[in-house]
């Protein structure tokens, strides 16, 4: 990067963490410290969004929409039904009881141990999901210093880790609003100039028709397959229990909402986030396919991970990766040649030419494709890593060669602000999980504000230092916007089947539910295993075999002695 793109990298960076610390001010009880519930809708719309859009949405899915094309959207068609219900039936609730955390009210419904339960597995589920936030911006630093992911992820956690430790929740939320408004901005500078980079016969118009030729666009699938990761149904029903789940029964995610400073605020919050979560995504994911389109005219690297691609033509594999990339750069000669056609086909209006030309660009395609899996096998064997993948680093690798100097250093400040926002959030629900639903109430109940306050901080510095030691090993898992939804639906659906049943189904007591929990959770974490079906299902099959299993038990349980 250039001088300007660093300036502008630290000074964004820099002032969010004192916005952040200024706006936030010291905590002196844990009502501050863990939500203080004062905020008004709009901060508690960006914030929610904020927690959800962390690095991984900027920095893997235009990835994922290069390598996969548009149908992840599909993925959020649950999420405005969702919103509906979260807006009905949870919110007045975690208000009413005035709750730090969503498992408080499992013990007044339950039992303790209901609530521990659910806890522990929110804890083990929050905590895998935030070390992968804190891996995806140092993959950036990782690519622009040419330096391993180790120091970069022990910078960017000691970082997030710093300021989420003097704030507290209100220093997470203050930061958010800000950080949202300066990546929205970025986010369609971006896509601006994907546009303007594109040659000149080639406007917006026809570089989509070009992704869609390709099998980008394929924003919906209408065929109902339960191994298909998405489509429409597992979007719309999955994605569904998995959303409920999220904002109903996520720490990161209650916590943000109940900072809101009525039930009305937080309801105009989530309804916010609803609204614009699908567009926003849309938008994110059709930037994406413009890079596509783009890569199809100028030469993209054989492996985008530009860190592997040094290591692997400093070992013994060289001479063979490097004939792998050679042959590589003559084939996309042709394969862009093939690419001019298609457009020059575009223009005539002739659809028997149009459909020759494809076929030839396909064919095309498929010959440089064997080339680079060629190529990213040979990486495979140097580096002994058979997960090795560059969807991560697609967006980023287009950053830092295309754009303008100066938009290089925002747009990598937007990632690293949204990384820092949704790793604080997870920090800041892990603590309050931790303090509230453990140390309060199990380890050190009756202790003064003062003693819940500073274990808030100790607890937040705790899960940091397991997040970034999690963090160093999160290479191993691919796609990062995959992963994190994956991870999260083996354990959401549990969670989200005990407190359906302790919001609606009132005859049902703790033990039925709490031994529901724990088979449900084996069961899903077999299927998960085996890949028995996409794992977007696996929410709404956890979720409801907690009812059923619940309600059969309850029912053995319930059954009185015959009199004499």
């Amino acid at each position: 990067m250039s001088l300007t793109d660093w300036i502008v990298l630290g000074t964004t960076l820099l002032a969010i963490v004192i916005y952040g610390v200024w706006k936030s001010g010291s905590s002196k009880n844990i009502d501050q410290y863990l939500g203080n519930r004062s905020l008004p809708w709009y901060h508690v719309g960006l914030s929610v969004m904020a927690t959800q859009a962390s690095a991984i949405t900027f920095l893997s899915a235009p990835g994922q929409a290069y390598s996969d094309g548009m149908r992840f959207v599909q993925f959020y068609f649950g999420l405005p039904l969702a919103m509906i219900v979260l807006c009905i039936t949870f919110v007045p609730i975690f208000h009413k009881l005035k709750v730090y955390t969503a498992y408080e009210f499992l013990e007044q419904r339950f039992d303790l141990k209901t609530r521990a339960l659910t806890s522990i597995l929110f804890l083990i589920q929050r905590g895998l999901s935030t070390a992968i936030t804190i891996y995806a911006p140092a993959i950036i630093l990782s690519g622009i210093l040419h330096i391993n992911t180790t120091y970069t992820t022990l910078f960017i956690g000691g970082l997030v880790l710093f300021y989420t430790v003097y704030g507290g929740a209100k220093a997470v939320s203050h930061t958010q609003l800000l950080q949202m408004s300066i990546i929205f901005a970025g986010m369609f500078l971006a896509g601006v100039f994907v546009v303007m980079l594109l040659p000149n016969a080639v406007g917006f118009g026809k570089a989509i028709k070009l992704a869609g030729n390709l099998g980008r666009m394929n924003v919906i699938d209408w065929k109902f397959d339960a191994n298909n990761r998405y489509n429409i149904w597992s979007g719309i029903i999955g994605g569904f229990f998995l959303q409920l789940s999220y904002f109903g029964t996520d720490q990161s995610q209650v916590g943000r909402y109940l900072t809101g400073s009525s039930v009305g605020q937080s309801r105009l919050g989530l309804i916010m986030n609803g609204l614009i979560k699908i567009p926003m995504q849309f938008l994110i994911l059709l930037i994406g396919v413009l890079v596509f389109s783009f890569y199809q005219f100028n030469r993209p690297p054989v492996f985008f991970n530009n860190y592997e691609v040094e290591q692997v033509k400093k070992s013994q594999y060289a001479p063979q990766f490097n004939a792998a990339e050679k042959q590589y750069e003559d084939a996309f000669a042709q394969k862009k040649i093939k690419t001019e056609e298609l457009i020059k086909a575009f223009e005539s209006d002739d659809e028997s030419r149009i459909l020759n030309a494809k076929n030839d660009l396909k064919a095309s395609e498929k010959h440089t494709d064997t080339i680079r899996q060629s190529a990213i096998n040979i990486i495979k064997k140097s580096s002994g890593n058979n997960t090795v993948n560059d969807t991560n680093y697609v967006f980023l690798t287009f950053v830092i060669h295309y754009l303008p100097k100066g938009l290089i250093g925002l747009l990598i400040a937007i990632i690293f602000l949204a990384s820092m926002g949704s790793t604080a959030s997870g920090l800041n629900a892990l603590a309050s999980t931790t303090v509230i639903d453990i140390y309060k109430r199990i380890l050190k109940p009756g202790e003064t504000e003062q003693r819940y306050v500073n274990a808030s901080r100790l607890a937040t510095v705790f899960w940091g230092l397991v997040c970034i030691g999690m963090a160093l090993y999160a290479s191993k898992i691919g796609n990062l916007l995959e992963a994190v939804n994956q991870l999260g639906s083996y354990i959401y659906g549990t969670i989200l089947g005990v407190f359906i049943v302790a919001f609606y189904i009132k005859n049902i007591k703790g033990t039925p539910v709490f031994v529901a929990a724990v088979i449900t959770e084996a069961i899903i974490c077999v299927m998960g295993y085996y890949e028995t079906v996409a794992y977007l299902w696996l929410n709404a099959i956890g979720c409801i075999a907690v009812i059923i299993i619940a309600a059969v038990l309850n029912k053995f349980t319930n059954v009185k002695p015959a009199t004499a």
